[in-house]
């Protein structure tokens, strides 16, 4: 729930060994896959409900033209619960503090590609989330994390370098 479903491009949920992509692991692993923001045009989403606001825009930095050598875009995503101030409206049981839940989730990537199919993107995420309940117990979490992926296919070669640079808490 943390990623929009519209900056998604794709999700392979994978279980059982690993090989040294996924760091060798007997586990499950989720690969989500975000798109890149519109290389041509400015456009975005705004929706709001009872339980959350969210925002998420998209666009070019360098437009995408047969006469630029390369293109840059971007691609943010922001998300905030409402409960603290729709649950007291919505549920007779609630006291003047509202429910205990809050969470808020932002995404930004900045994605820049050559004409001969390289690409970089660089991208950071921000997730927190926090239980409070007055009397007994509070959890929090809060994750944040940044990274850059590329892929580089030399100009008068048969060989490409991909990597991947990441770091989280």
């Amino acid at each position: 729930s943390v990623f929009e479903t519209e900056t998604i491009r794709t999700i392979d949920v994978l279980s059982a060994g690993f090989n040294v992509d996924y760091g060798g692991r007997v586990s499950a692993v989720v690969d989500i896959q975000t798109k890149d923001g519109n290389k041509k045009n400015f456009g975005g989403v705004v929706g709001i409900n009872p339980f959350a606001g969210k925002v998420v825009l998209e666009g070019p930095l360098v437009k995408l033209r047969q006469d630029k050598p390369f293109t840059a875009s971007f691609l943010l995503s922001a998300k905030k619960s409402l409960l603290d101030y729709t649950s007291k409206s919505l549920y007779s049981y609630v006291n003047d503090k509202g429910l205990p839940f809050d969470f808020s989730d932002y995404y930004g990537k900045v994605s820049l590609g050559l004409n001969n199919g390289s690409k970089i993107d660089i991208f950071s995420f921000k997730f927190n989330d926090k239980v409070d309940y007055n009397q007994s117990t509070n959890f929090e979490w809060n994750n944040f994390g940044m990274g850059t992926n590329f892929i580089i296919y030399p100009s008068g070669s048969s060989i490409s370098l991909g990597g991947t640079f990441n770091l989280c808490n």
